[in-house]
């Protein structure tokens, strides 16, 4: 196999490991105002991600560091493109992480149900746009004989990719009150799990149709099969969730997020990023790719550094895996690093 394709598919593999797990703490973040009634029960909330958020948003650093390094033409015409939704992206990660540091800051209902606002809202918008994104990267842009991006901001709202962020959307909400139900005890337990039935259902609706479009656009044989897995599990997870089985439903929208992001994937290559002009030209792996030597180093290192970060993100989840409930919440708002 083709170094560029080693690339492709490991590219592939990280946002795999970044949509399902950021996904449920996307969908933790969206469901704040829904899921809690006091403050107390918005701190059990935040505090199943506290220890596990920013360990997450590592693999969207490594992805775009991957991305930049093995396909530099990819990641210029890319980030030169999208500018405007990948900014509001990176502003509402930013600002959902000063939230999560500064919340517990000052004993003042206010100024916590400001930084609960930052939370939803920096939930909501990368939930959204990073659909919308990948919808258009699969539906192909304006791109010119110089590899440059010659379209607008508007013309990346359209039907497809609006769509698409109704799907990520969907799924990350149905992922965040399953990973709510799996981790907590008492009433939001309950209300997660009556939560997750419907969410799995309107989920379904979206990802069908907008898997089928895919499909329809650009699928292939491999990206066909990636997509009926994926919907095959999502219906398991809306028959665990209805036997209250949390732990298998939330692995069936883990396993449905990571089969339709590999079948997104399958569908997109050998392209990169194709073109929608007449004259333009598509990005593939091959005149998108840095140079064979790049690559080769950047193998040994993935080789070497890869099984280290897996080991410990696996080493977090299992120390930080038991259920939190409202009683475990000290009454006064606890230090910052305790209370994420």
């Amino acid at each position: 196999m083709e170094l560029t394709t080693v690339w492709f598919s490991l590219i592939a593999v990280l946002w795999i490991g970044y949509f399902t797990l950021e996904g449920f703490d996307f969908g933790v973040g969206m469901l704040l105002p829904v899921l809690a009634r006091d403050d107390t029960e918005r701190r059990v909330m935040i505090n199943t991600i506290g220890p596990v958020w920013d360990g997450n948003e590592v693999w969207l650093l490594v992805a775009g560091g991957a991305t930049f390094a093995a396909f530099p033409e990819w990641y210029a015409t890319l980030f030169s493109g999208f500018y405007l939704p990948l900014l509001l992206i990176l502003v509402a990660l930013i600002v959902r992480g000063l939230a999560f540091e500064y919340r517990a800051k000052r004993d003042d209902d206010r100024w916590r149900r400001r930084w609960d606002l930052a939370i939803i809202v920096g939930s909501f918008v990368p939930a959204l746009l990073w659909g919308v994104a990948f919808a258009n990267i699969l539906r192909g842009v304006p791109i010119d004989a110089d590899l440059e991006y010659a379209g607008g901001f508007f013309e990346l709202l359209n039907p497809y990719a609006l769509l698409g962020g109704l799907t990520t959307l969907g799924l990350f909400v149905t992922h965040g009150a399953l990973f709510v139900a799996l981790k907590t005890d008492g009433e939001i337990r309950h209300r997660a799990r009556g939560l997750a039935l419907p969410a799995v259902g309107v989920t379904a609706v979206l990802a069908v149709a907008f898997l089928a479009w895919t499909q329809q656009q650009t699928g292939t044989v491999g990206s066909a099969v990636a997509f009926v897995a994926a919907a095959l599990a999502l219906v398991g997870a809306g028959l665990a969730a209805r036997a209250a089985r949390e732990g298998w439903a939330f692995l069936g929208t883990f396993v449905t997020i990571a089969l339709a992001v590999a079948g997104l994937f399958l569908a997109l290559f050998p392209d990169v990023m194709p073109t929608t002009l007449a004259g333009g030209t598509s990005l593939t792996t091959t005149n998108a790719a840095a140079t064979s030597y790049t690559l080769g180093i950047m193998t040994v290192v993935a080789v070497v550094f890869t099984p280290l970060v897996l080991a410990y993100q696996a080493w977090t989840y299992w120390v930080f895996r038991k259920r939190i409930a409202v009683h475990h919440i000290p009454a006064a708002p606890a230090p910052a690093t305790a209370a994420r």
